[in-house]
């Protein structure tokens, strides 16, 4: 028999299959780096516009380690309208309010007046407080040499704002009694209202409806009335320029009007349960009722009839 020739065998060609999966790799590779890299880079406005919330609303314009994030120090970022709970509006009469707080510590710097004026943000508005030996002389209210002096310097910061002004009189706790002032409530009004008049005054066209004054007498004390230096303290007026925008803090998922409401003292107070009315037990149908107290055949005793008197 012949023999049947045999094939050269045949060369396995190198397959390509390796290449898909090895796509795919790099393909999550590369999409891992692109996450890696877009959560290193911060996003700087989102983070500025946080670190002014955050300075505005707990540092009432103090400084803030906040300040130090970004490249631009001193700049403050606009933030957008939509997304701000209307904290904008806020942020910037904050702005206003502590500029006008810095140009007030400038001129008591200049002036060495640390001891007679001083300032300070809260939560009403900025502050201005002046010790009685800068404006009136004991027990007086009529306006020193030296008020003459400070009357336009605030009156000028005033012209720069549209907040409304309260100016309020304070004295210590040591009674008062002549003609002119009976109490220390009338001390007190008298130099505020006196103060406001200085104000107005002045050149510069102030509005009076923006003005209120108000005393108080030595119920409104800073400092401890036991003490020279705590009643000459409380021997002041105060300047209150008030604020007209409130930190929005509420989330804004939800209902922020609910999270935000401020309760009154009438909607504080605790509501009065009515009374709860007595508990009746069920009666089982297959239990007989339970006897009275006198017995199951006691008769039920009434009230006796009043006696007929004949006339």
């Amino acid at each position: 028999m012949a023999r049947k020739k045999r094939g050269k065998p045949k060369e396995e060609e190198a397959s390509e299959a390796w290449l898909l999966p090895y796509s795919d790799l790099l393909t999550l590779l590369l999409a891992l780096f692109i996450c890696l890299f877009a959560m290193s880079q911060t996003d700087q406005k989102k983070v500025t516009e946080m670190a002014e919330a955050f300075t505005a609303a707990f540092n009432s314009g103090g400084p803030s380690f906040f300040n130090k994030l970004g490249p631009n120090e001193g700049r403050r970022a606009q933030m957008p309208n939509d997304d701000d709970k209307g904290n904008s509006a806020y942020i910037a009469e904050n702005q206003k309010l502590e500029q006008v707080q810095r140009q007030m510590e400038e001129y008591i710097q200049q002036n060495n007046l640390q001891d007679q004026l001083s300032t300070q943000m809260t939560e009403e508005g900025l502050m201005i407080r002046i010790g009685e030996r800068a404006l009136f002389p004991s027990g007086s209210a009529t306006l020193g040499n030296q008020a003459q002096q400070i009357i336009p310097v605030v009156a000028g910061l005033l012209a720069s704002v549209n907040e409304r002004v309260l100016i309020s009189g304070h004295t210590d706790n040591v009674p008062i009694s002549n003609a002119q002032f009976p109490t220390n409530w009338d001390l007190s009004s008298a130099r505020a209202l006196n103060f406001m008049k200085a104000i107005l005054a002045q050149p510069g066209g102030l509005n009076p409806q923006r003005f209120s004054a108000i005393g108080y007498g030595e119920y409104r004390p800073i400092a401890d009335n036991k003490t020279e230096e705590g009643k000459q303290q409380n021997r002041r007026v105060e300047v209150l320029i008030a604020r007209d925008y409130q930190f929005n803090g509420g989330s804004s998922g939800g209902n922020s009007d609910e999270s935000n409401v401020i309760q009154t003292p009438s909607s504080a107070m605790p509501q009065a349960r009515p009374p709860e009315e007595p508990a009746i037990p069920e009666r089982d149908p297959n239990k007989a009722p339970a006897p009275l107290a006198g017995g199951v055949n006691s008769p039920i005793k009434t009230p006796p009839e009043p006696l007929q008197t004949s006339h």
